[in-house]
């Protein structure tokens, strides 16, 4: 973990649990996309810089989940680095605390405030006023959370974020966290249409071609949306539907899990009633979900 792979003639990733992008603008100077978990991340990306040379000038939060903007504080204190990322991401790394709180629905208890579902603060600026160096470019991926963007560097290197998971991922995992699953479903469709030398998912092995790993979330994400129409055959309120997905996939409940999960499975349901295949009522005092019959 934490290697410097270089894969085009100015663009490198560190292969971190969340791949981390650096562009070598000149000799001395570097632009990072994404800083890690934690400040242990920090600083391991500190000394990988330090031992090339390099000077950290800004780093390009892909997105505000905490294992793509753990690394901020340190490196920018450290370094004085700027940091850019888009306004609606900017709030949760400028003021952390909205990621858990939006995910419980309230104020979270304290196993919640942890460092897996939020950052330390840093502070960021909207990267439209962003100096990108020349020839980069950054371009919208919405679907995983409110308002993620992916890079692409000067080399026709696209480095893509949480857009997709590797198919290893899918398989042990089952459910990928989503913000708005037609968003997801439209960007899954956008990146089957780029072309470029290589791909980078912040989750998923370095590919040429983005297409199969497109499919294979889709693929998956409909399997979720079919289980969901089947276990809502007979009204049911959230709390069941919660506990039949993780029974179904067999899948191991935590706090973390519970937001996580739960806030993606609310996702989905509220994706099938937009389709008019599911609907929800309130009913004895509580909120139902039920499949919509073909007939």
């Amino acid at each position: 973990m934490y290697e410097l792979v270089q894969v085009a003639e100015n663009t490198y990733y560190i292969n971190a649990p969340s791949k981390i992008g650096v562009y070598r603008v000149s000799d001395d100077d570097i632009w990072l996309i994404d800083s890690g978990n934690d400040k242990d991340a920090g600083r391991k990306i500190q000394k990988i810089l330090d031992a090339q040379g390099w000077k950290l000038t800004a780093i390009i939060n892909t997105h505000s989940n905490a294992d793509h903007d753990g690394g901020n504080t340190l490196l920018q204190n450290r370094l004085n680095c700027a940091v850019y990322t888009t306004p609606m991401e900017l709030a949760i790394v400028e003021h952390p605390m909205l990621e858990p709180s939006f995910l419980y629905g309230g104020y979270p208890f304290k196993k919640l405030r942890n460092k897996f579902l939020m950052a330390t603060p840093s502070k960021g600026q909207d990267i439209a006023d962003a100096p990108l160096p020349a020839g980069m470019e950054y371009f919208r991926l919405p679907g995983h959370f409110w308002d993620m963007i992916g890079v692409k560097t000067p080399d026709d290197v696209y480095f893509m974020a949480d857009c997709v998971c590797g198919e290893n991922i899918l398989e042990k995992y089952h459910i990928s966290f989503f913000y708005d699953i037609a968003a997801q479903l439209e960007t899954l469709d956008m990146i089957e249409k780029l072309e470029g030398r290589l791909f980078i998912p912040a989750h998923a092995e370095p590919t040429e071609d983005i297409k199969p790993l497109a499919d294979a979330n889709r693929k998956k994400m409909q399997e979720i949306l079919d289980a969901l129409l089947e276990i809502c055959r007979e009204p049911l309120h959230f709390e069941l539907i919660l506990k039949r997905v993780f029974k179904r996939f067999a899948l191991t409940m935590d706090y973390s899990q519970y937001v996580l999960i739960g806030s993606t499975i609310r996702s989905y349901l509220s994706y099938l009633v937009d389709q008019g295949k599911l609907e929800c009522y309130v009913e004895d005092a509580l909120l139902l979900w039920k499949t919509v019959s073909a007939e």
